[in-house]
């Protein structure tokens, strides 16, 4: 009896002892106080939602970030296509012109032989003949009339050869006895009067400067040079201008390119 006893007495104390570990127990006074593994329980649940609800907000400003730096990096791409389409064009452009002035003023002025200036000294200055011509009175309609041709004999001061004076080379390729060849007119004594206004400011000058050919081939003299070395300077100078601005231009876009390449790999390397 007495060992049934300490054994009833001996299993309440065990299962006492076991049981706030499965429930909670009430006190005296009616308050429910819970178990240490319900607390533990309870504070770890809400230390997972604090941490989850965070890396939400972090994933949220972070997609937001990554989207805004998508657009800022389309916008830079597009930018930077357009200035090297834009780069790519004057260059483009200023090859087109190389070409052109190469095959027309380049040209000319390379095959001219009236390269040497001298001084000349105005000897003759008179009108010689009546020289025909037509102009364009409308659409295939062309009509005849005439130009006094104004002949010049100048002498040269470092050699004393006398020579025909032409005004240019297309004075000289459309008639080399007529110093002046006007735009034919219809007017008669317009183109007269032009002629004598010529010849009387060359007789009031008689020292000029004149071009010359250095190995004497040709037996004529030119005031003045339309294709001479001012002319290829000033022909020559905004495609070079264009040239440039385009190489330039693009290769800030690449050195910008490259630079943010530079930027992204150091921050990559600090991370």
């Amino acid at each position: 009896m007495k060992q049934d006893s300490y054994a009833r007495r001996h299993q309440g104390r065990v299962g006492w002892s076991q049981q706030p570990c499965v429930t909670p127990s009430v006190s005296g006074g009616g308050h429910r106080v819970s178990s240490g593994r319900m607390f533990l329980w309870t504070g770890s649940k809400g230390a997972q939602g604090s941490g989850g609800e965070r890396r939400t907000i972090y994933q949220k400003v972070r997609e937001y970030d990554v989207l805004d730096k998508r657009k800022t990096v389309t916008a830079l791409k597009a930018g930077e296509d357009r200035a090297i389409l834009l780069g790519l064009s004057m260059i483009l452009f200023s090859v087109m012109m190389y070409f052109v002035l190469g095959i027309t003023m380049v040209r000319s002025y390379s095959d001219s032989v009236w390269t040497e200036e001298t001084s000349c000294t105005v000897l003759n200055s008179t009108i010689m003949s009546e020289i025909n011509c037509t102009y364009s009175c409308g659409s295939e309609c062309w009509k005849s009339s005439k130009y006094p041709c104004l002949q010049v004999f100048v002498s040269l001061n470092t050699s004393g050869k006398v020579v025909r004076l032409s005004h240019n080379e297309e004075a000289q390729d459309t008639n080399p006895k007529c110093f002046y060849v006007p735009k034919c007119r219809k007017d008669y004594n317009a183109m007269h009067t032009v002629i004598m206004n010529i010849s009387e400011r060359l007789k009031t000058q008689q020292q000029v400067l004149c071009y010359t050919d250095p190995g004497e081939q040709q037996d004529s003299a030119l005031l003045t040079r339309i294709y001479g070395r001012v002319a290829v300077f000033h022909s020559l100078f905004w495609p070079t201008c264009t040239l440039i601005g385009g190489t330039i231009i693009i290769a800030m876009v690449k050195l910008t390119q490259y630079l943010s390449i530079m930027c992204e790999q150091v921050g990559r390397i600090k991370r």
